[in-house]
């Protein structure tokens, strides 16, 4: 274990135990809050927003004045690594990203090999300007998406409900979805390497979707290439802190937490209390659950749902965190509230 800094996420990523766990949530520069929705409309559309570097931080450090989270991430989207392979990508309105679809083996081969990081230079640009502003105490998180999830979106073009144009490209075309995933894998540890090298302290690799495979497709698409990833950092920068986070694995969250060399695991809402505790909990520090919808409903639920949380892991390295984002309806008096039963 590493030795004891005064920031409590870090140290949990560390592999110590903290009294009260660190907290922050996933999402929390969004639509919830008015002074990002104010940001937002200054800044025209969600791309303008992620690019400029000035708003970008803004956004960043909204929820830690708002909040004081032990945790602020990155304001930026996961798509931002296909626009840098060159590839079209845009946000409707009311819609969601779009993206130009990959429907044929041969379309990868007009994807760049080499990431455009002069692109994503205004990425690298808001890290460091976020950085002196963080109050001493908080964790700066970098992130990116996994090469999985990624490539969904590459495939379709859009978001999907069970992701089926991308496992049916990878059932049918195998050899040249893995070409896809070598350079989503180069891309995404460059990218990571350049946010810590920038200033973040730790990253997360957000693989939204990797509860739409079955067991084996998920250790050939979502653990091998993050594993992959995670050593590439770690060549670079060996003390490099990762989190990882397959949403939806279920089971083989086991699998990936032995097989995956990050510093903790992500905790959707689904998954059982009882099992990440004795079987993902034991291996190394844990991050979640929190069911997003209940910090919506408010009230006793939340209470009850954020003690259920803390009785599950706070014996062991944990922070405090949602499922998966939250979402814009969310009351930020509910957010308050779990903030007092989470510090007590």
């Amino acid at each position: 274990m590493s030795s004891v800094v005064n920031k409590p996420l870090l140290n949990v990523l560390n592999g110590h135990r903290e009294k009260i766990p660190p907290v922050w949530m996933m999402r929390q520069a969004g639509r919830y809050l008015p002074e990002y929705r104010a940001t937002r409309e200054k800044a025209g559309s969600f791309l303008n927003l992620c690019f400029n570097p000035q708003l970008a931080a803004e956004v960043t450090l909204q929820p830690i004045r708002r909040f004081n989270f032990d945790g602020a991430i990155l304001f930026s989207d996961i798509l931002v690594i296909p626009y840098a392979l060159g590839r079209t990508v845009d946000f409707v309105v009311g819609e969601g990203p779009k993206l130009e679809p990959i429907t044929e083996p041969r379309s990868i081969q007009e994807i760049r090999r080499e990431i455009d990081h002069g692109k994503l230079d205004p990425v690298y640009e808001t890290i460091r300007l976020v950085k002196p502003q963080l109050p001493e105490h908080v964790t700066f998180l970098g992130f990116c998406g996994a090469p999985w999830t990624v490539a969904t979106y590459m495939i379709a073009g859009h978001g999907t409900p069970d992701q089926a144009p991308a496992r049916l490209f990878a059932y049918r075309h195998p050899d040249a979805f893995d070409q896809l995933i070598d350079i989503l894998v180069k891309a995404s540890a460059e990218y990571l390497i350049r946010q810590l090298k920038a200033g973040v302290d730790a990253v997360q690799i957000f693989d939204t979707w990797a509860g739409v495979l079955p067991p084996e497709e998920f250790a050939r698409w979502s653990i091998a290439p993050t594993r992959r990833i995670v050593l590439a950092i770690r060549e670079a920068i060996p003390d490099a802190k990762i989190i990882g986070f397959p949403r939806g694995a279920g089971a083989s969250l086991a699998h990936y937490a032995s097989e995956v060399p990050v510093n903790a695991v992500g905790l959707d809402w689904m998954i059982d209390k009882t099992f990440a505790r004795d079987r993902v909990q034991k291996l190394k520090p844990v991050q979640g659950n929190l069911d997003p919808l209940v910090l919506i409903a408010g009230g006793r639920a939340l209470d009850e749902s954020v003690d259920a949380v803390m009785r599950a892991f706070s014996d062991g390295p944990f922070i405090f965190n949602l499922g998966h984002g939250i979402t814009p309806e969310t009351p930020i008096a509910n957010v308050e509230q779990m903030l007092r039963r989470v510090r007590g």
